[in-house]
C-alpha cells in the first residue's frame, strides 16, 4: 500500500469513510438528521477540510466545533467515529501522512468531546 499523497486520495479516504459512517447504526442515524440531502456538500467540506489539514492546500476556512456543538452524541460515538476512520485509513493507505491523518483525527475527536461535554454539562445546569 501506498501513502497519501493528494486530494484524489483524501476523496477516497474521506467517500470511503462516510459511506461507513452512513451505515454504521449508532452514527448514520446522527449524521443523517443533519446530513439529509446535503452528502454532496459535506463531503466537498471534508475534502477541503483534509487537503488544508495534510497538505496546507485546501482553502477550509470556519469553525468545525460550532456545527457540531449541540449534536445529541456521547463519547461512544466519538469512539467509534475514530475507530471508522484509522480503520478506513489503514484498509486503505500507509505511510506518515496516514499516521498524521489518524493522529489528528484523534485529536480533533478529543478537543471536540471534551468542549461538547462541558457545552452539555453548562447547557444542563441551565436547565436544572
Amino acid at each position: 500500500m501506498r501513502d497519501i499523497e493528494n486530494i484524489s486520495d483524501i476523496k477516497v479516504f474521506v467517500d470511503a469513510f462516510y459511506q461507513k459512517v452512513q451505515q454504521d447504526d449508532s452514527l448514520g442515524p446522527v449524521f443523517e438528521s443533519r446530513l439529509a440531502g446535503h452528502w454532496a456538500d459535506h463531503l466537498e467540506k471534508m475534502y477541503d477540510f483534509w487537503n488544508t489539514i495534510l497538505f496546507s492546500k485546501g482553502s477550509y476556512k470556519g469553525s468545525p466545533y460550532q456545527k457540531h456543538e449541540a449534536l445529541p452524541v456521547g463519547k461512544n460515538h466519538f469512539d467509534r467515529w475514530l475507530e471508522l476512520f484509522e480503520d478506513v485509513l489503514r484498509s486503505k493507505f500507509e505511510g506518515k501522512q496516514t499516521d498524521e491523518a489518524i493522529q489528528r483525527a484523534k485529536v480533533i475527536g478529543w478537543t471536540f468531546w471534551s468542549k461538547m461535554a462541558q457545552y452539555q454539562s453548562a447547557h444542563d445546569q441551565e436547565n436544572n
